[in-house]
């Protein structure tokens, strides 16, 4: 069996994190989301494994390379042109044979669900299987209604009345070679693009065996950059022990589980409260105060009393003395400034509402800092409100207090009015 994981798209709703890097390569738990899908597989033992790449291709290639350190074997295919699923599934018709796995690359599932398709495909013999899981709000999904096993209908973001059913698509299929004839032969959708649901369309109009497996242990979509963070909560707290390879200084106090990557050190006075991940080649403090669920990636240089809470903090990225951090995301390559604040909580105690596509959008989160693209430099003394977002490359003057969204490549400079007296 071969899997196969579909990894060309931007996620233009993950945006500014998304301008340098696909959606599946954002990390959570400190690694890309798309490593967690490799690694399932393998776990599955699926050791031969495609990635369709696309956008910024060279991010995923550069990171997993030939999959060796992995342990599996990775080919990537590209796709040109991104015209829907069923068109990505498309391109590997001349590259694959037999019966293969294949699953969105923004999604995080268990090794366990793997076996399952397995297993099923081998017992029922079925051309197809779609993974189905149950949410209660089905209208945002592709709905799947079931006689049995068997799918008899799927119908695209409901309306109110129209199903019964709350089985969704989870996105994790098995096909076998039928699928390519059936794509062969799929007509463009209203929205212009090859919908892999009509592919399944035409092999249950043929009257294959088109089935589907019932999922209700961990799955995990990861839509938009707050998700980030519940998601990241979930993989942290999982950690049970702490692994120290880096050096920790005396006076260094550690509560809960630690990991601290190879020539890390953490500087005396600090004080963490686990669960916190930190990467390799780190250096963090004297007196930095790191509290549960941070995740700080490689080279993060953290200064002198900063205070960093529940946030990611991606590869490269500075954040001086006398700073605070809360609940947010900030990308690779950033420069943290002394003095910087970001705010994580509104007055009115409401949840944190952020701008995603133009459309302003609850998080449903209480405390939701900012998030930042790579790249971004903050000056002195800086403060961020609830749910800005900050774009690529651009930079933030000293003093500056922010509470709207600002692009990419902007200088954002306050304006001041000075009165010099004479005494």
């Amino acid at each position: 069996m071969k899997g196969v994981i579909l990894t060309a798209g931007e996620g233009t709703r993950m945006r500014p994190l998304t301008l340098t890097r696909p959606k599946t390569m954002v990390p959570i738990g400190c690694k890309p989301i798309l490593q967690y899908n490799v690694e399932a597989l393998r776990d599955a033992g699926v050791s031969e494994i495609t990635l369709i790449v696309g956008y910024h291709q060279e991010v995923i290639k550069n990171h997993f390379k030939d999959g060796s350190s992995l342990g599996v074997n990775i080919n990537y295919v590209t796709q040109e042109e991104r015209l829907g699923t069923a068109h990505a599934i498309g391109t590997i018709a001349n590259v694959l044979e037999g019966a293969f796995i294949i699953l969105n690359g923004d999604i995080i599932i268990e090794s366990q669900l793997i076996r399952d398709l397995i297993d099923k495909y081998r017992s029922t013999g079925a051309k197809s299987i779609l993974t189905l899981t149950q949410v209660n709000d089905p209208s945002s999904f592709g709905v799947v209604e079931l006689d049995g096993d068997k799918i008899t209908n799927l119908i695209e973001k409901p309306a109110p009345g129209e199903t019964s059913s709350n089985w969704i698509n989870a996105g994790i299929y098995l096909f076998d070679e039928d699928i390519f004839n059936a794509i062969n032969n799929t007509p463009k959708s209203l929205r212009g693009e090859y919908e892999i649901t009509d592919s399944i369309k035409i092999q249950m109009e043929r009257k294959e065996k088109v089935l589907g497996m019932l999922y209700t242990d961990k799955w995990i979509d990861v839509g938009k950059p707050w998700e980030l963070l519940n998601v990241n909560e979930q993989y942290l707290e999982g950690m049970e022990k702490s692994e120290i390879y880096g050096e920790i200084e005396d006076g260094v106090t550690i509560h809960g589980p630690v990991f601290v990557g190879e020539n890390s050190i953490i500087r005396s006075g600090s004080y963490i409260m686990g669960p916190v991940y930190i990467g390799n080649d780190c250096d963090i403090g004297p007196n930095t105060f790191l509290r549960k669920c941070t995740c700080i990636g490689n080279r993060v240089k953290i200064g002198n009393a900063v205070e960093i809470k529940n946030s990611i903090i991606m590869d490269d990225t500075n954040v001086n003395h006398l700073s605070y951090v809360g609940d947010s995301i900030i990308g690779a390559n950033c420069n943290i400034a002394a003095g910087t604040n970001i705010a994580n909580l509104r007055f009115d105690d409401g949840n944190v509402k952020l701008t995603v596509k133009k459309d302003r959008i609850d998080s449903g989160r209480r405390k939701l800092g900012v998030i930042f693209a790579d790249n971004v430099k903050t000056g002195i003394n800086s403060s961020f409100n609830p749910g800005v977002k900050v774009g690529l490359n651009s930079k933030i003057g000293a003093g500056a207090i922010i509470s709207k969204d600002i692009p990419s490549n902007k200088l954002v400079l306050p304006k001041q009015l000075q009165l010099i007296l004479d005494l």
